[in-house]
């Protein structure tokens, strides 16, 4: 009987007891269609990028069409039975009223000095941990500065809030130093907004960074001593060209960043300091007929940026070259 039993258990499933899935697979019709579908790899290509293209085309793209549609009409949400109008007037409210392009310069040149800012800050804390810090405890370093990360962009927002106010532990160290008397009012100026987005940003150039960095040979610096070149000459003639790459894509990153910021402007930041975001919104919290202005002020802003961005990377591209000198 045992024998029986185990001869029982070692035999095959018969063959009316396949699984749904091997029904599937042994139907004529499904195996037509994969033979179809992946009887090039052409075909296969196509299939894996159905599924990311249409997330795109719907998630991204698609809501930036809906956007430049509505800055073209003359109102939105569109009243039931009113047909939508199309007019350039939302634009032109732009170029005409001096007020709203402050802010929009405004916040061009602080996404600027905020990147340079960001980029002049994390340069060395990259180098220091790929060329200071051992590989075994790099890991563990970058980890440390990953952590401050993991919390909300509105939360360290209100830890800067905290830190800059005149309670706030940076007046009460001036204080114990006895450098100060009264409070300095680091709140609601340009130097809090500079230190909340710097902060918010420091790790979109720091990775780049580090990754370009990483990359490099330390020979090559070696053989740069070797030829008699000193620190700083190994530095502009190497180590700065030769991480031109992971530059750009830091200098990008916090500069598409910086444009888009609203929460930290807002809670940071005084009238003095508005940015074109706070500008934006503001269509957006009134009635419905302001909504294709606020649309139209967006597609101004993204538009400029995404020509800014194209520029700088076609510059980098030829300094990387050596087109330009």
């Amino acid at each position: 009987m045992r024998d029986g039993g185990d001869a029982s258990a070692g035999a095959e499933p018969p063959a009316g007891g396949a699984t749904g899935w091997g029904k599937l697979v042994g139907f004529a019709p499904y195996q037509a269609f994969v033979a179809l579908v992946c009887a090039s790899p052409r075909r296969q290509f196509f299939l894996l990028a159905a599924f990311p293209a249409i997330w795109v085309l719907s998630q991204h793209l698609g809501p930036i069409v809906q956007m430049l549609y509505v800055s073209f009409t003359d109102a939105y949400p569109v009243t039931s039975g009113v047909e939508p109008r199309l007019t350039l007037e939302n634009y032109r409210r732009f170029f005409d009223e001096a007020f709203y392009r402050v802010p929009f310069y405004r916040t061009l040149v602080f996404a600027t000095t905020f990147t340079l800012a960001t980029l002049v800050i994390t340069y060395p804390v990259a180098y220091f941990l790929t060329r200071i810090v051992s590989r075994r405890n790099r890991l563990l370093m970058l980890l440390l500065l990953l952590i401050p990360f993991w919390v909300g962009e509105i939360v360290r927002t209100f830890a800067i809030m905290i830190l800059l106010g005149n309670n706030g532990a940076v007046n009460l160290l001036l204080k114990w130093l006895g450098l100060i008397e009264r409070p300095i009012p680091f709140m609601y100026t340009g130097f809090s907004i500079s230190v909340g987005i710097i902060y918010l940003t420091a790790l979109y150039m720091l990775l780049p960074l580090y990754s370009a960095l990483e990359k490099l040979p330390r020979s090559y610096g070696e053989a740069a001593a070797d030829l008699g070149a000193g620190p700083f000459t190994r530095f502009r003639r190497v180590t700065l060209p030769l991480t031109l790459e992971g530059i750009a894509s830091g200098c990008i990153l916090v500069f598409l960043i910086s444009t888009g910021f609203y929460g930290t402007p807002v809670l940071l930041g005084g009238p003095s300091t508005t940015v074109f975001a706070e500008t934006i919104a503001g269509f957006f919290h009134v009635a419905g007929d302001e909504w294709p202005t606020g649309a139209a002020f967006a597609t101004i802003m993204f538009s400029t940026v995404l020509v800014l961005v194209l520029v700088f990377q076609r510059f980098m591209t030829s300094l990387r070259k050596g087109d330009t000198r």
